[in-house]
């Protein structure tokens, strides 16, 4: 594969666009294949641990975020029941001093924003919106992708970061299968302003409970406050912006704390979608064609990763193809190599906090025990091997990209 020949991208959310992005600082043009018009990436709230906002930083991208970022100071832990608070983990200066980085909340699509404007910039980077991908031909080091319409589109490989309904997976494992994990999320944005302690605080809060947990935390800057409610329960239903049935999420916290359920009956309409797990795959890639992010290997969002984790996989990508420019198929066996062990940790650890969060009656208790007497000054050491993530860097900016 020359470097004159474009990756072509299906995708263009937030993993599609960091791997343009990261291509294109290496020296690499691409080719954004979208099926939208690159102005619907909806969702409500993100987090971003130092993980990503140091590669974001090293892209070019962290200064077009930060105006409608937030940094939160801390996350504080909760009994969801009882209303008491467990313990905190500190982030702020505390956080950034420690990795180099910031921790930030903010929309999603602020996020996706940032990035569009930043690889719409790079001139080794066209987005070709309206592009629905209904087939894939690789021969050699050629990759063919067919739109919907009939048009085709050639390139010297093919990353598909279109999410978990992945479309490019099934070239690569025609037979995987995604499992309902029997868990519901609903999110909602409501008005930060006049919210009491401590919705209205600048940090992630964490509620704890029997078969259901919620999260809160500032975005637009400290203007809204992101809502996002898990139950146990709930259907097999694809798509993750459907409407939410309020009643249905309301039962899941009927023996909560006033104050908790406080916050949630003030949200008039939630959004909802099924949570999703993919067994693992056996290979990431065909050829010279590979996938990243959801594609490759969805997280359950017990550890807010799910982004972070597409952003490393495209600085990884554009790492690799730098090593390997000629070689694809080469590329992205190094790729895997470099990433499918941190995947498959965050995957498992993310999994077991889900169920520590959903702990009822004695070992909730033996839970919160524990919360409770952790050191909140070394609270982060856990974290560590996350956020202090190294080996993986940006490419650095050529001149004139």
């Amino acid at each position: 594969m020359a470097k004159h020949r474009p990756v072509l991208i299906a995708g263009g959310g937030i993993g599609g666009l960091s791997a343009a992005i990261a291509l294109a600082r290496a020296g690499f043009d691409s080719t954004i294949l979208e099926r939208s018009s690159f102005t619907e990436e909806s969702g409500a709230g993100i987090q971003l641990g130092p993980n990503a906002t140091r590669l974001l930083a090293g892209l070019g991208v962290l200064d077009a975020l930060l105006p409608s970022a937030f940094t939160p100071e801390m996350i504080l832990l909760f009994d969801g029941v009882s209303g008491r608070k467990l313990t905190a983990v500190p982030l702020g200066a505390h956080a950034e001093r420690r990795y180099g980085a910031p921790y930030l909340t903010l929309h999603r699509a602020d996020l996706h924003a940032g990035l569009h404007t930043v690889a719409d910039s790079l001139a080794p980077v066209t987005l070709t919106p309206g592009f629905d991908v209904a087939g894939i031909e690789a021969s050699g080091e050629t990759v063919t992708v067919a739109n919907i319409d009939g048009t085709m589109m050639e390139g010297g490989a093919l990353i598909g970061a279109d999410g978990l309904w992945s479309t490019v997976r099934k070239s690569v494992a025609p037979h995987a299968h995604l499992h309902f994990s029997g868990h519901t999320a609903f999110r909602a944005l409501l008005p930060l302003s006049g919210l009491p302690s401590p919705f209205g605080a600048p940090v992630v809060g964490l509620w704890l409970g029997p078969n259901a947990h919620l999260v809160h935390y500032p975005v637009r800057g400290g203007e809204a406050l992101n809502v996002v409610a898990v139950i146990e329960g709930g259907g097999d239903a694809q798509g993750w912006n459907r409407a939410g049935d309020r009643d249905s999420l309301l039962s899941g916290f009927t023996r909560w704390c006033k104050e908790s359920k406080s916050l949630l009956e003030q949200v008039g309409s939630w959004r909802a979608w099924s949570l999703y797990r993919l067994s693992p795959l056996a290979s990431w890639s065909q050829g010279p064609i590979t996938l990243l992010g959801d594609a490759a290997h969805p997280v359950l969002p017990y550890l807010a990763q799910g982004a972070a984790l597409a952003i490393e996989d495209a600085a990884a990508i554009a790492g690799a193809l730098a090593a390997q420019p000629h070689h694809a198929a080469s590329a992205f066996a190094q790729y895997e190599a470099l990433r499918r062990p941190r995947a498959t940790r965050l995957q498992r650890t993310s999994r077991r906090f889900g169920w520590i969060y959903h702990l009822r009656g004695p070992a909730r208790f033996a839970r919160n025990l524990a919360l409770a007497s952790r050191n909140e000054e070394t609270a982060l050491n856990e974290f560590d091997w996350l956020y202090g993530e190294t080996t993986l860097s940006s490419p650095r900016p050529r001149a004139g990209v």
